[in-house]
This record gives C-alpha cells, sequence and structure tokens, in this order.
C-alpha cells in the first residue's frame, strides 16, 4: 500500500439559536473515519478523494501520533490498525477494505 493519510468526517457543533454562536467548549464530534491516499510528494497530507470516494475537502486531518497515545501501525502488520482504535466503531467500511488491515 502506497503512503495514505487518516481523515475525520466531523459534526460542527451548532449554535443555540439561529444567529447564536457555539458555547467556547463545543468540539467537533467524528462521525466517520476514512483512509485517503496521501497527496504526492505530502505523507500524511490526504488526495481529494478518500478510498471510498468521498471528497476530504471538508475533512480533518488526523492528528500525527502523540507521546503516550495508541500507536497506529501500519496496514498489513499483524493485529495492526491505521485508525485511533479510540474511534474503531466509526470506521468506513470501504475504506477499512482498501486499506486492507488484517
Amino acid at each position: 500500500m502506497s503512503a495514505m493519510a487518516v481523515v475525520y468526517e466531523v459534526e460542527e457543533p451548532v449554535a443555540a439559536h439561529p444567529g447564536g454562536t457555539v458555547d467556547g467548549g463545543g468540539e467537533a464530534v467524528v462521525v466517520r473515519v476514512h483512509a485517503a491516499p496521501a497527496a504526492p510528494g505530502m505523507p500524511g497530507v490526504p488526495g481529494p478523494r478518500t478510498f471510498c470516494g468521498r471528497d476530504t475537502f471538508a475533512m480533518r486531518a488526523a492528528p500525527p501520533q502523540q507521546a503516550g497515545q495508541p500507536a497506529r501501525q501500519a496496514a498489513g502488520q499483524p493485529g495492526a490498525s491505521w485508525y485511533d482504535t479510540a474511534y474503531a466503531d466509526r470506521v468506513c467500511p470501504a475504506c477499512d477494505d482498501a486499506v486492507g488491515t488484517d
């Protein structure tokens, strides 16, 4: 598998009333986790479409792995997952099939 990027389809918080603003604590909610081929020459930066064909423009790139966080191992390794395991219930099945995790 060539280089890929993990992207999140998110739902932005909404204002309590029309024309209102979102409270400072509002965070976007991850709705679905997708994988996309990396942009040419830019590892970790998603190309324009996910493996399932969705536009990545409005999606958020997954943050780089941080110390103390569960490792995202390369696909194809035993027990490897390309996504953050905290979002395992939100992984796009078509992207997961395309990545080919074992």
